[in-house]
């Protein structure tokens, strides 16, 4: 099992854990499931704030993993709001306003029969992700530092999703870093190597035998204050920053190998 299917099933108390996902959402699906799947199982419970288009397809790797999605809802273990409608309760002037949210999201997360902590609580939440969709940006970061003050006084764990292609253009350190910085994990893109590999290839093509003294000066300038994030992910945002004259021919490269092995 990788460390990361470790933090999947089993992640830290107040762990914020955020995830980006393009249009192929499998991917998303399934690390949520596994996520969602793993409290239910166990008997913990879960909020899931997300839109209609997702929870069918949560509820649906849900069920595939055995889980009676109706019965949890039923029981009180399983709570599923609209990501849209639960936003607007709580946005005031444009940007998220604490006493509202913690109103909205706190009266949910009480709901449940938990700990004080709330230690057996997990949530996925894709609020900040219609924010971002928008173009809302500071309000997204702001609405991810408010779920940030909410774990600092309690012990749930937290899953967002963001609509950020890690081959775009917009996945850059200069646009991600209040992102990054707000969140403790960044989980890959994809589970089974299939980016590392071709990122890999990609890397090799362009700068041939320099490649491996690359990756270790990437490796040594990771910023701490960002989120604990794959090698992959890590090295396209240092290429992007630091490498531009070469990121776009490598970062293209990746993607057109990326999407021959995962048609394969």
């Amino acid at each position: 099992m990788s460390p990361w299917d470790r933090l999947l099933q089993q992640p830290q108390r107040r762990a914020h854990l955020v995830q980006l996902y393009d249009a192929d959402r499998s991917a998303l699906a399934g690390n949520v499931g596994r996520y969602l799947g793993e409290a239910l199982k166990s008997g913990d419970n879960a909020l899931v704030v997300a839109t209609p288009e997702h929870w069918d397809l949560f509820s649906g790797e849900l069920t595939s993993m055995g889980v009676d999605v109706a019965r949890c809802e039923r029981d009180g273990q399983l709570l599923y709001l609209d990501a849209l409608d639960t936003l607007r309760r709580f946005m005031s002037r444009g940007q998220p306003d604490w006493p509202l949210f913690e109103r909205t999201i706190g009266a949910a997360l009480r709901r449940f029969r938990t700990p004080p902590d709330g230690s057996r609580v997990r949530a996925y939440g894709e609020m900040v992700a219609l924010l971002w969709k928008t173009r809302q940006f500071g309000a997204a970061v702001r609405l991810e530092q408010l779920w940030n003050k909410l774990l600092a006084h309690s012990s749930f764990t937290l899953y967002c999703s963001y609509a950020i292609d890690v081959f775009g253009k917009d996945f850059h350190p200069d646009a991600l870093d209040a992102l990054l910085s707000a969140h403790t994990h960044l989980v890959p893109a994809e589970p089974d190597g299939t980016l590392e590999l071709a990122f890999n290839r990609a890397l090799h093509e362009v700068l041939g035998p320099d490649t491996d003294d690359l990756k270790r000066l990437i490796r040594a300038n990771h910023r701490p204050s960002w989120a604990v994030m794959p090698d992959t992910e890590s090295m396209i945002l240092w290429i992007r920053k630091s490498l531009p004259k070469h990121a776009d021919e490598i970062i293209e490269r990746a993607r057109v190998e990326y999407v021959r092995s995962a048609g394969n």
